[in-house]
């Protein structure tokens, strides 16, 4: 029997708790400031965001581990929370792309009158609840983690009163989260029946020689237990709630949920399956290979479909796009259920996840710059963006090149093929070429809007100018705006710089 009594590395804890701590500082400042003095909470919180950034520096001496149990009858050491190199990749994705967002949010919340106490709280308790999932070594700790990163989320989507579509938005979130999670909890209680644990490396000990009897059980509950995290990657077919909730969500939310959601989901489905699974790597490594070919297809096809000749949005499509992008997210993760090194298609994955977090929050920078003159945020829209902000369009361009994977967008080239040998290595065959077939079709997308950036304005598609004016108006870019699309270039220039980079530092990301 392990003892109840826990040492507590607080180091270890710092990059969830501080942005914990940082929440609830924000929800106390909130109720003493007078209106005119509310953009301060955006300060402390991007202060927040930065210092638990920060705390993440002291971990990378070596790996740390605290709630473990402790006794001379445990037979594995079996810990609650690790901060090894995997959990600090992920962390720094989730804290920048928390920064990120926070950037875009600043003149949002201004624009749409906003609650700026609940956004700011909101947002810092889903990210500290991010942070605490990839360092979490037991299932009960990462379905608290799970939900505490999806709750707020579901309050964010719906924040803007009297609007229609961001209520309907909210509530699909919501149901359809709900019963994710409620089939994640009973494949969880499956395998508690099944091993007597909760903690990953003993239910990976445990399903080594699982009761024969309880066997059925035991597989029940692997495949239920992914389905929460499937859900969170948006992965077919758990994925008809993303096209309404990103347009009905406020823009840097719907970024939020595009890159944070995403790195949730693939770090649960990476650490139940590699650590808690192993010797049930036949049932889970097919069927993620089926829902990487599903939703990767799914995905490219219905972007496909968002047309500018049409006056589709450009919301819509990078939402079906980054359905698409987790289809290739988890080729790696199905990979490693069919290769020896389950590691290296880890690191795979990790790498993709840090190339796709900066340039697709990049992308919706650049649309949260055009919504400020076009909230309805056509593709057309972006007619003659060249014209109107020649950086914006050539940010938005780059954006674009790297998602499609293509020159001089040179690391999401790189990414791309390191998820394809990930497969082709694994024998996976079949699927890498599924995913060669949806490169090509989401290249069509993409090069297609890259085009509208550069062709004349909106009298030269057929539409009529406001009364008086003569040619479009410039954009105007807020301070903390451009900082988003500037930061969200400068990485994806000095990552398409030197690629190897990214790569090393993901490759170490082991479990």
């Amino acid at each position: 029997m392990g003892s109840l009594v826990q040492s507590v590395d607080w180091l270890a804890i710092a990059p969830p708790t501080v942005t914990a701590a940082v929440a609830l500082v924000v929800l106390v400042v909130d109720l003493f400031l007078p209106e005119d003095r509310k953009p301060l909470l955006g300060r402390i919180a991007l202060g927040g965001l930065v210092l638990a950034g920060l705390s993440l520096l002291p971990l990378l001496r070596g790996d740390r581990s605290t709630f473990c149990l402790t006794g001379p009858d445990v037979a594995v050491t079996a810990c609650s929370y690790t901060a090894d190199h995997f959990t600090l990749v992920i962390q720094l994705l989730v804290l920048g792309g928390a920064l990120l967002t926070g950037l875009l949010s600043v003149g949002a919340i201004a624009d749409s009158k906003l609650p700026a106490g609940e956004y700011w709280f909101l947002l810092l308790s889903s990210a500290a609840g991010a942070a605490l999932l990839p360092a979490s070594r037991d299932l009960a700790t990462l379905v608290v983690a799970l939900e505490v990163a999806s709750l707020p989320a579901f309050a964010l989507v719906g924040l803007r009163r009297g609007d229609r579509r961001s209520s309907e938005a909210a509530l699909k979130f919501f149901l359809s989260s709900v019963t994710a999670t409620a089939v994640t909890l009973l494949g969880v209680s499956f395998l508690y029946a099944a091993t007597g644990t909760l903690h990953l490396t003993e239910i990976a000990d445990g399903l080594g020689h699982v009761d024969p009897r309880l066997a059925v059980l035991a597989q029940a509950g692997v495949a239920l237990t992914l389905v929460g995290f499937a859900f969170k990657t948006a992965a077919v077919p758990f994925h008809f709630w993303v096209p309404d909730t990103y347009v009905g969500a406020p823009l840097p939310i719907a970024a939020y949920l595009s890159v944070v959601g995403k790195a949730v989901g693939f770090t649960g489905i990476a650490l139940v399956t590699v650590v808690a699974f192993p010797s049930y790597a036949d049932v889970w490594g097919p069927a993620l290979a089926v829902l990487a070919a599903l939703t990767m297809t799914a995905g490219n096809v219905a972007a496909l479909r968002q047309r500018p000749d049409r006056k589709h949005s450009a919301v819509r499509l990078l939402a079906w796009s980054s359905v698409g992008q987790a289809g290739y997210l988890l080729v790696p993760l199905a990979a490693a259920g069919y290769t020896d090194d389950p590691s290296r298609a880890i690191g795979s994955t990790v790498a993709y996840a840090l190339m796709y977090a900066a340039v697709n929050l990049g992308a919706f920078a650049v649309a949260a710059l055009v919504a400020r003159t076009r909230p309805d945020n056509r593709i057309t829209d972006y007619r003659g963006l060249s014209a109107r902000n020649p950086l914006a369009a050539l940010a938005h361009a780059f954006f674009l090149l790297c998602l499609a994977g293509l020159p001089p967008g040179v690391i999401g080239l790189f990414a791309k093929v390191t998820v394809f040998s990930a497969a082709v290595d694994a024998g996976l065959g079949w699927l890498a070429v599924v995913m060669a077939v949806n490169v090509v079709i989401a290249l069509y997308y993409y090069l297609q809007w890259t085009a509208v950036l550069f062709k004349g304005g909106r009298e030269e598609a057929g539409e009529t100018l406001p009364s008086g004016a003569t040619a479009e108006p410039a954009v105007r870019v807020p301070a903390t705006l451009g900082a988003a699309i500037a930061l969200a270039t400068a990485i994806g220039v000095a990552l398409s710089g030197a690629p190897q980079l990214v790569l090393r530092f993901a490759s170490q990301a082991l479990l």
